[in-house]
C-alpha cells in the first residue's frame, strides 16, 4: 500500500487531524497489527482509536503483545450493540428481500456494527480490511452507511505523494478510480470526479483541479472511448462550476504547463491538474502502480469515496504504519 519517502504531506496528516480529533473504529481489534497502530495513534493523540471485537479475544491479544492497552474497547458480543445494529440495518433494508437471519448475522458482524455506529453518530469513521476482504468492507459500508446524497457510485482513489519537482504546484496527485469501478459509464465518471473532489478538499486541504484523461487532447483523436470522457468532463463542469476542470486531456497536457501551452492553450487547467480521472479501472490501476514503482511515488490508498460517512479499506498485507495513516485520512474525511 505505501512505500518509503512519504514526505511532508504524510507528516502533515497528523497535525491536521489533531486539530479536531475524531473517534475511529478498528473492527479487527484483536489483530496485533491493529493493536500496534492503536499504540501509535494513542501516543500522537490526534485520533481516538476504538477497538471492536470479542472483548476476551482483544484482551488475550493485548496480554500476548503488550500493545493497545490504552485503547477503549467495544465488545461485539454485547446484546445492546447487536440489538441497535439489527434495528439500524432493518430500517436501512426496508423494501429489500433480506431474510431475518441474514440481517441478524450482519448485526453480529463487527464490520456491520462499526458501519452502523458511524451512521448513527456513535463514531466518526471506520478502518478495516487487514483481516477481512475488500468485498466484506465494501458490503458493510454500503449496507450500513450508504452513499452520500447525489452520488450513485462508490469509488476509490489513490493519493500519490510525488517526489518534489519545481514545475508542479502540488506534490500530491489524486488518481481515481483505481480500485472499484471496472468500466464506468458517463454518469459514473462524473460521480467519481465529484467524490474525488470532495475527498481531496478534506484529505489534502487544497483546491482540486480536475482533468478527465484520455489518449486524445481536445479532439486530437477520435474513437468510441473518447466520447464518454468528453461528455463526462462537460457534465462535471455543469455540476461543479466552482471547480477548475477540463477534458478530454492526455496526461502530459494535464500535468505540464509547457505541453498544455502547445496542445490546449485555452485549457483552464494550464497543465496544473491535481485530480486525474481515468477512463477505466485498467488504465488507473496500471498507472498508479507504474508511478509508484518507476517514479518513487508513495501511494496512499485505496481510499473509498462517495459514502455518506467514511469507512476505508486496507490491504490484507497492511502494516501497522498503513493502518495508522489510513486512520488519519479517515479522520480528515469525517470533516
Amino acid at each position: 500500500m505505501m512505500t518509503e519517502g512519504r514526505g511532508d504531506f504524510v507528516e502533515a496528516l497528523v497535525e491536521r487531524a489533531g486539530r479536531s480529533p475524531r473517534r475511529i473504529l478498528l473492527p479487527e481489534g484483536a489483530e496485533p497489527r491493529v493493536l500496534e497502530a492503536a499504540d501509535r495513534l494513542l501516543h500522537e493523540r490526534a485520533v481516538e482509536p476504538v477497538l471492536l471485537g470479542d472483548a476476551a479475544d482483544i484482551e488475550a491479544s493485548r496480554q500476548a503483545t503488550g500493545l493497545g492497552r490504552g485503547a477503549s474497547v467495544v465488545n461485539t458480543s454485547d446484546a445492546t450493540l447487536v440489538d441497535r445494529t439489527r434495528a439500524h440495518l432493518t430500517e436501512r433494508r426496508k423494501g429489500k428481500s433480506d431474510r431475518a437471519d441474514r440481517i441478524d448475522g450482519w448485526a453480529r458482524d463487527p464490520l456491520h456494527q462499526a458501519a452502523a455506529m458511524v451512521a448513527t453518530g456513535g463514531a466518526d469513521g471506520v478502518v478495516a480490511g487487514c483481516v477481512r476482504t475488500t468485498a466484506d468492507v465494501v458490503r458493510a459500508a454500503l449496507v450500513g452507511i450508504g452513499l452520500a446524497p447525489g452520488i450513485q457510485t462508490l469509488s476509490s482513489a489513490f493519493y500519490m505523494v510525488m517526489p518534489q519537482r519545481a514545475d508542479r504546484s502540488s506534490g500530491v496527485l489524486t488518481f481515481t478510480d483505481a480500485g472499484v469501478v471496472p468500466a464506468p459509464d458517463v454518469d459514473a465518471l462524473v460521480d467519481i470526479a465529484v467524490a474525488a473532489t470532495e475527498a481531496r478538499r478534506r484529505i489534502v486541504g487544497d483546491e482540486p483541479r480536475v482533468a478527465f484523461l484520455s489518449y486524445s487532447t481536445k479532439g486530437s483523436a477520435d474513437g468510441p472511448s473518447i466520447a464518454p470522457v468528453r461528455e463526462a468532463a462537460a457534465l462535471f463542469g455543469d455540476r461543479m462550476p466552482d471547480v477548475v476542470s477540463d477534458g478530454e486531456l492526455q496526461g502530459d497536457a494535464a500535468l505540464s504547463a509547457a505541453v498544455a501551452k502547445r496542445k490546449c492553450s485555452d485549457s483552464p487547467l494550464r497543465g496544473s491538474a491535481n485530480v486525474l480521472v481515468f477512463p477505466d479501472l485498467n488504465s488507473a490501476n496500471i498507472s498508479y502502480k507504474l508511478v509508484q514503482y518507476l517514479a518513487g511515488a508513495t501511494a496512499l490508498g485505496p481510499v473509498l469515496q462517495g459514502l455518506a460517512a467514511p469507512m476505508n479499506d486496507l490491504s490484507r498485507g497492511a502494516s501497522p504504519e498503513d493502518i495508522r495513516l489510513v486512520a488519519y485520512i479517515t479522520a480528515l474525511m469525517a470533516g
